[in-house]
């Protein structure tokens, strides 16, 4: 049961740090879940500290997840109509096969959203709400592929240093 229990914690670290890119995967949460499920094996002691201080960086980047494109875009002149154009060109983008067509459907779509649907928006407004989202969006994501992949450290690090207990 170790065995099965350590192989699902490190698929799930493992998709937190692919999550942590693509807006359909609770990415951190996932990567957290994967440390919660190390802590039920029967070789690795539960570190309950780790375990708390973790779920806390989980919860506060999930929260500047939200807040870092949203800043991003104000910070640029942006309104909402870029905020909900990122996420949806986004979403796009995903399924557009080119590379990086994540990212480009995300620029794309906060410039199309700001362009679009704010009366008052200029061509060179819009262009430079798109790059105040888009920084955001960046900002927000490498934050928390960083921190998955420390998520991923960690179990690693347990993994080996417990190893002796998985057999």
């Amino acid at each position: 049961m170790d065995i099965f229990l350590l192989i699902c914690g490190f698929l799930l670290c493992c998709t937190g740090i692919i999550g942590s890119f693509l807006p359909v995967l609770p990415g951190i949460s996932l990567s957290w879940l994967g440390l919660v499920v190390l802590a039920f094996t029967n070789a690795v002691p539960a570190n309950y500290w780790v375990l708390g201080v973790t779920l806390f960086i989980c919860i506060v980047i999930l929260i500047l997840d939200y807040i870092i494109p949203a800043q991003g875009t104000k910070k640029f002149g942006g309104g909402k109509a870029a905020a909900y154009g990122t996420s949806i060109g986004l979403l796009i983008g995903l399924f557009i096969p080119i590379p990086f067509g994540f990212l480009i459907g995300a620029f794309l779509g906060a410039f199309l959203g700001e362009l679009l649907f704010v009366k008052a928006s200029t061509f060179k407004k819009s262009l430079k709400a798109a790059v105040g989202s888009f920084i955001g969006f960046l900002a927000s994501t490498f934050m928390a592929f960083f921190t998955a992949c420390i998520y991923l450290g960690i179990f690693i690090y347990q993994v080996v240093i417990h190893w002796n207990n998985f057999f």
